[in-house]
């Protein structure tokens, strides 16, 4: 069995220990063991050590400079990603609101793996666990109960929340390449990050007149855009759970938020979602722009997805006032 990075509670575990812990759950999430209580919240500094590494090589930009096509890279995989988290990760993975194929399932699955916001298994079971204590003491990033830091990001450095609970997921984790992708979840930016660096190197000769390198397409296209990418998308946890609209009186403090929903391609309309999850839709007006479910529809006319789950005419009614 793996050491556990939980202390016993009369010593503490060697300084060696714990890093070789934390060495082997950078690659391998199965070897994420229970955590005590008291411990759940702890952030696990050594584990998080590449993320804060992600962050911090954002700075290469002063070395590496700027072209239009290493921006246009960025850009492009931070619109392709953000589809791959909003409309699978969430609404597919989390909230079954359409049907797909299971190559389609999968290759969805890597794309939001790319994202370095872990695992779809994982996501999908703290999404889940979200939903069913939205702003109370079990809801794992409330702003409400937690404060607003936490919400957006400290929760998901804490020990506690590393760990997969299938039996949340049953029903996802019955594929077996969704358990696979989720277990080394790690491989996959590792390789677009490679990918990257290596068009890069290759486009320095090939196309000199892009003016990019393989330093420059790994800093913007890689580190830049994953994390922007990663604070938009906890955005919803945080600033959609303190500013924006209530349109429906739900038993949480979700808010629909246009800004949030410009730069999440639609997930801002979160009191809409929160007040009906189960819909493909989560701008339930005209107005109330969704790209994600744009492009669900789109693929739906070809086929790619179908049995996309509408938002019935009983819920659209409002019920709150707007606050």
């Amino acid at each position: 069995m793996l050491p556990t990075d939980t202390p016993a509670p009369h010593r503490a575990s060697p300084l060696w220990r714990r890093t070789l812990v934390a060495l082997i759950r950078w690659f391998d999430t199965s070897a994420a063991d229970a955590v005590a209580p008291e411990d759940a919240r702890r952030i696990d500094w050594l584990r998080v050590l590449p993320f804060i590494g992600l962050h911090l090589a954002c700075l290469g930009v002063i070395w590496v400079g700027v072209s239009w096509f290493a921006v246009a890279v960025a850009v492009a995989l931070y619109a392709l990603r953000m589809f791959a988290i909003t409309g699978f990760y969430h609404r597919y993975f989390s909230h079954k609101a359409f049907r797909t194929s299971r190559p389609v399932q999968f290759l969805f699955g890597l794309l939001g793996a790319s994202s370095v916001q872990r695992g779809p298994l994982w996501w999908a079971a703290h999404h889940r666990q979200h939903h069913r204590a939205s702003d109370t003491a079990a809801d794992p990033h409330s702003p409400k109960q937690h404060g607003f830091w936490y919400s957006h990001m400290g929760w998901f450095l804490t020990r506690g929340a590393f760990r997969t609970d299938l039996d949340a997921v049953k029903d996802l984790a019955r594929f077996p390449e969704l358990r696979l992708l989720d277990r080394f979840d790690i491989v996959v930016p590792v390789l677009l990050a490679v990918g990257l660096f290596a068009l890069g190197r290759w486009l320095e000769t090939a196309a000199p007149a892009l003016e990019t390198s393989g330093p420059q397409l790994l800093v913007w296209g890689f580190f830049i855009s994953t994390v922007v990418l990663f604070h938009a998308t906890v955005t919803i946890n945080s600033f959609a759970h303190r500013f924006g609209t209530r349109r429906y009186a739900t038993r949480d403090d979700s808010r629909n938020n246009w800004l949030l929903a410009l730069l999440t391609f639609g997930e801002g309309w979160h009191n809409n979602h929160h007040h009906y999850p189960g819909s493909a839709r989560q701008g339930f007006r005209w107005w109330e722009y969704d790209f994600t479910y744009y492009t669900l529809k789109a693929m739906s006319l070809l086929r790619i997805v179908w049995d996309l789950k509408p938002v019935p005419e009983a819920f659209r009614k409002p019920t709150a006032e707007a606050a």
